[in-house]
């Protein structure tokens, strides 16, 4: 089957040259500046309020801007940034131990598995040792050492301790930090806030974002926004699997919809699976449940030796435990990145050697920590996670190991944004997960907090500056032939839902779909798999338009309209996800392609051939996508075999 066609090269043109010490410095001197009188004369939509909208949104308000910030939640601090317990990554070098700017900035880029810019990626190291400063002084709570010292930890894929952390709480409490920021500019009228509000469409007027389509959830209104700029801050797909990490209610339809509009989406297939997760239990599952990285500090992965031991842990004896990520990569041992333990998890579980219903699951104990350091001091470090983790599964991890399993956490892909973080929508920027610029094939643990902040902070209100000193723009309404059509598409989309009438759940749907991608675009992908992965949603997504009840109408409140929508978009990312995997001939990071793997199992890239970007544009449904490429050069990271052994 024909399923996409290679289109001309894209570049990023804003990235500078010179020096990569020095590039941010002066992208940002030779950016242009809007003066603070002609700021309040600006609009700016902000669709999202994480980490990244959040902190971007109060950020632009405080520089004068005009603030419109959006988000589908009840309120601004219940956006999924509050779950991320671990830690945020920063080059401070508190501990004194051979951390520096360039170190994070090469672990990162290795970490990705050399699928990242180095620009971008650098730039991301630099900014970090800012955002610690900027958050204390918010007064965010990070853990301090008996000297009032802030404290670090370990996380995968360095041998430095550089993340910093709040128990186990880190993404509450950096969220409660921007959004007490948001706050203050909410209540001195420099941020209209519109919460229960989804954005379905995106306003391109003239070649430029304009505006967006949103619907009250609360009472079914549909109104078209306008601004000079539009930023989304939405998050990412993982909900795609159905099961996830992920809040229900997070979706790709904000990115989708600006994706359909000429954004191109670059790199669908990078998603990432996060070896420490409660594992599934039963088919009553709608989500699954993260146990931070940070646990892996001190507690220590391994399943018996033997296939098919299925004793109490603590009737198996040393002598009969493989502590099998110490064995196989000593230099790291449990904290090897995540893509590494994860697959590594798949392996001695496919062996038959997991444990737990259905051999799916491997130990996670703590028994030598908490000999060696005491109960206390584990519970200091890790009691809200220990009693989150014996809620859910009524076991006491101070008694018997942690059952852990890998499951989809985060996605690496996003829409394609320059080094400005503009997309290829000019007036459109993207910002966080909702982009794909900095982690590459794989993220570090702890560098998703580091990149939305960053981004919110840091680098969007620098360089939306540039794009906005060619503002005010013309005048935009709700008359405009494209404010109306683009809201005409949001009703006609929302009729044909209610319309359709039909036998079975959105959920039923979406459940299937993520049992499709789980099988054959997960943790392990094959040329055959991605194939019939293609031909089944395809096949699905037409029944879905068949079968699919949405109970209610669109006049008011109706959670099943709103999970359809979502759904639907989700079924047009899954196909575009299986035909990326499809055409990287090769495994890297999260991806991982069983054709593709040296003889020791671990990925083999081909750097010949697929060092780039793969920017996808939307041609209307109909015709196959079109592959854009932006290669990839490295001056200061060489790309090399990944070795933590």
């Amino acid at each position: 089957m024909d399923l996409f066609t290679e289109g001309d090269p894209i570049a990023d043109a804003r990235a500078p040259q010179g020096p990569i010490e020095t590039r941010w410095d002066r992208r940002r001197f030779e950016a242009k500046l809007v003066n603070p009188a002609n700021r309040r004369k600006l609009t700016v939509i902000v669709v999202g309020t994480g980490l990244a909208g959040g902190s971007a949104a109060a950020t632009l308000a405080e520089q004068g801007y005009r603030v419109r910030s959006y988000c589908y939640q009840d309120s601004p601090r219940r956006a999924h940034s509050i779950a991320a317990q671990g830690g945020i990554n920063a080059a401070k070098n508190y501990r004194n131990d051979g951390d520096s700017v360039h170190r994070l900035f090469y672990d990162t880029v290795k970490g990705g598995d050399f699928r990242s810019r180095e620009s971008n990626v650098h730039r991301l190291a630099e900014v970090s040792v800012n955002i610690i400063d900027q958050c204390v002084a918010q007064g965010v709570p990070f853990a301090r050492e008996y000297g009032g010292l802030l404290d670090t930890r370990s996380f995968g894929g360095a041998q430095v301790q550089r993340t910093f952390y709040a128990r186990g709480q880190t993404g509450q409490q950096l969220l409660l930090g921007a959004y007490q920021a948001l706050e203050r500019q909410i209540g001195l009228g420099n941020v209209e806030m519109n919460a229960r509000h989804e954005m379905l469409e995106l306003i391109v007027v003239d070649g430029r974002a304009r505006g967006i389509v949103v619907r009250d959830l609360v009472t079914g209104e549909i109104t078209s926004e306008f601004a000079d700029a539009v930023v989304l801050a939405s998050g990412g797909y993982g909900n795609v699997f159905y099961l996830s990490t992920n809040a229900k209610g997070c979706n790709v339809t904000a990115t989708w919809r600006a994706h359909r509009r000429g954004a191109y989406f670059a790199n669908p297939c990078y998603t990432q699976i996060h070896p420490t997760c409660i594992p599934v239990s039963g088919d009553h599952q709608s989500k699954l449940t993260l146990m931070s990285e940070s646990l892996r500090n001190d507690g220590r992965v391994w399943v018996p030796k033997a296939k098919g031991d299925d004793r109490r842990p603590k009737d198996i004896g040393e002598d009969e435990r493989d502590y099998y990520l110490e064995r196989i990569y000593p230099s790291f041992g449990n904290l090897v990145p995540r893509d590494i333990a994860s697959r590594a998890a798949k392996n001695v579980c496919d062996a038959g050697r997991g444990v737990g219903p259905g051999g799916l699951g491997v130990y996670l104990d703590f028994a030598d920590a908490i000999d060696r350091l005491g109960r206390k001091a584990i519970e200091a470090k890790y009691g809200n996670l220990f009693e989150m983790y014996e809620r859910i599964t009524g076991e006491d991890p101070y008694e018997v190991p942690m059952r852990i399993y890998p499951a989809v956490h985060y996605t690496m892909g996003g829409l394609w944004v320059d080094y400005d973080l503009q997309s290829t929508i000019p007036g459109l920027f993207v910002i966080g997960e909702a982009n794909f610029s900095d982690h590459g094939a794989n993220r570090l643990g702890a560098s998703a907090l580091m990149q939305g902040l960053a981004d919110g902070y840091f680098v969007l209100p620098n360089t939306i500056a540039n794009y906005l000193a060619a503002g005010p723009f013309e005048r935009v309404d709700a008359s405009h032939p494209e404010a109306v059509a683009a809201r005409r598409d949001v009703e006609d989309r929302i009729r044909r839902l209610l319309a359709v009438d039909g036998d079975r759940t959105v959920d039923s749907f979406h459940r299937e779909l993520g049992q499709i991608m789980w099988e054959h675009c997960g943790m392990e992908r094959s040329e055959a798999g991605l194939r019939k992965a293609i031909d089944e949603i395809r096949a699905l997504r037409e029944e879905f338009w068949k079968r699919v009840r949405v109970p209610g109408d669109g006049d008011g409140l109706n959670q099943s309209l709103e999970k359809a929508g979502r759904v639907a978009d989700f079924f047009e990312l899954a196909e575009l996800m299986c035909v990326d995997a499809l055409h990287r001939e090769e495994s890297c990071g999260g991806h991982f392609r069983a054709e593709h793997q040296t003889p020791d199992g671990e990925a083999q890239r081909d750097d010949d051939r697929f060092a780039y970007v793969a920017a996808w544009e939307y041609t209307g449904g109909d015709e196959p996508a079109v592959l854009h490429k932006e290669d990839l050069k490295f001056e200061y990271v060489h790309p090399t075999q990944r070795s933590y052994k």
